[in-house]
């Protein structure tokens, strides 16, 4: 971790010293230099402290896709409190138990939301403030010392955010992180992606899910710029290219969704972001097939598969691909970041022999700080490390086995292990399978306990009978699904993720 920085503000003043007018961040319409972005967080805190009565509180912050979200965080990191940040497109109900729980001091939310906030705070339990009020604050001498003082005082374990996952129960989870933790995890990550001053990172995850803070601290860590790339570009991949090509775009870590579909589209036979270097992707398993598009098109990029849980501060373990790939190949999840621990455990919570799949465990000074107002839940997922001491790990549920040469592979999620017709049977495996059929772009598989029937939902040109006839190649029969879903397009979460409850109501 870096020796010297305690909080997050630190980066940002030393860089808006070293790099005043140098762009932190581009939404397509406003770009920011780092002074400013430095001052108009001051003048957010500013407003904030003169309505706040304490430090170390929850402050939810609804804003949009543009320069101005990531200044609302630091305001708020200013005023020594953390932020939880809200999807505006996300159900009203949703948004409604996320405030619930999260119990938050104040609401700070831009103009163009302000008809939701009134609708999530119906009985003004909770006070609402304008961001582009509070951005037009003054700052007094009083107020400057007021920001020194909350950066002496405050330790790294302090909470910096907060980010809502969702939960098995249907409740949101919000996970409590620290700024130990994320400075430790952006450290780590500009190291084995090598990303300079003179790299422009190219945002492509919502900037209230957890992918984003590689776009939000790298800049301020680095001295790297941020393009907030617009949401209509990843309805059209050709423009996407575009874009990034004008904007100079080099160094992106993106859902392997978000780079499944110009491959499956063809974009690349019209043009190709021409600055992109260093490719990092994560959220679920990239097919090998997709991953070689990139490689053949951009072949002096660096490729990096990246795994890790918001609970390990986004992610815990990396595999840099050598070469590259052919369509079989199955890519590890590699080897730790700098300061994790990773580890397998098997039910009774023992460390697994060679070769043997095990839960993955997530232990070291990185971990999150809980769940927050959730002791029940953050006690049965945070755990005492079984190995000895006093050290707390987590059970990330995902299964992995450790190869002969150290990098950890991935076996998919517990609780996507079913018991059909007598055989244990890993949903995982299928879809891994049908991945490598031709003419499959995506695909999820289920299982409908009622009917025992396995469903594998798909999109693509293939037909039933080809998918059939493959799978039935590398899977033994028992394991390849009876019922064939196309689809025009998988069904998708805000942070890219495949919806799978959508999939689930299908069945």
């Amino acid at each position: 971790m870096s020796n010297t920085i305690k909080n997050v503000l630190e980066w940002l003043e030393q860089t808006a010293k070293r790099l005043p007018n140098k762009t932190a961040f581009d939404d397509g319409n406003e770009q920011i230099c780092f002074e400013d972005v430095r001052d108009k967080a001051q003048k957010i805190s500013a407003g904030l402290h003169r309505i706040l009565k304490d430090v170390n509180l929850p402050i939810a912050v609804l804003s949009g896709r543009n320069v101005n979200t990531p200044i609302a965080f630091l305001g708020v990191v200013y005023a020594g409190c953390f932020y939880a940040p809200l999807d505006a497109t996300a159900p009203t109900g949703r948004l409604k138990i996320i405030l619930k729980n999260l119990h938050p001091a104040a609401l700070v939310v831009s103009d163009e939301f302000q008809d939701l906030a009134a609708e999530l705070l119906e009985d003004d339990s909770v006070q609402t403030v304008s961001l582009e009020e509070l951005m037009q604050s003054d700052v007094t001498d009083e107020d400057l010392a007021y920001f020194r003082s909350v950066r002496e005082a405050m330790q790294p374990e302090d909470p910096l955010y907060v980010i809502h996952t969702s939960g098995s129960s249907g409740v949101p989870k919000g996970v409590l992180t620290g700024h130990a933790s994320l400075i430790n995890y952006i450290d780590a990550y500009t190291k084995v992606m090598g990303i300079t001053q003179v790299d422009i990172l190219g945002n492509q995850s919502p900037l209230d899910y957890i992918a984003a803070i590689r776009d939000i601290y790298i800049p301020l860590k680095t001295g790297a710029s941020t393009y907030i790339i617009p949401k209509k570009d990843f309805t059209a991949p050709a423009l996407l290219f575009a874009d990034m090509t004008e904007k100079k775009v080099t160094s992106i870590g993106w859902s392997v969704n978000a780079l499944t579909i110009p491959a499956n589209m063809g974009v690349f036979e019209k043009g190709r972001p021409e600055y992109l270097n260093k490719i990092c992707f994560s959220g679920s398993v990239m097919p090998c097939k997709v991953l070689r598009i990139w490689q053949e098109n951009l072949p002096d990029a660096k490729y990096v598969n990246q795994y890790g849980p918001t609970e390990a501060t986004a992610s815990c373990t990396y595999y840099e691909i050598p070469g590259i790939v052919s369509d079989d190949d199955i890519l590890p999840i590699g080897k730790p970041y700098d300061n994790y621990e990773v580890f397998l455990l098997n039910e009774d919570l023992n460390l697994t022999k060679d070769g043997e799949i095990g839960e993955i465990c997530v232990g070291g000074p990185v971990l999150s700080l809980g769940y927050i107002n959730a002791p029940e839940l953050t006690a049965k997922s945070f755990i005492k490390d079984p190995r000895g001491g006093d050290g707390i790990v987590y059970k990330t549920g995902d299964l992995g086995s450790m190869a002969a040469d150290g990098n950890l592979l991935f076996h998919g999620r517990k609780d996507r292990q079913i018991k059909h017709l007598g055989h244990r049977v890993e949903l995982g495996e299928i879809e891994e399978a049908a991945k490598r059929v031709d003419g499959i772009n995506e695909c999820v598989s289920l299982y409908k306990e009622e009917s025992e029937q396995i469903y594998l939902f798909y999109t693509g040109s293939a037909t039933t009978k080809e998918i059939a006839v493959a799978l039935r190649k590398t899977l033994p029969g028992f394991m390849v699904p009876r019922k064939f879903i196309l689809l025009e397009q998988m069904p998708e979460l805000a942070n890219g993720k495949v919806d799978m409850q959508s999939l689930k109501s299908m069945l």
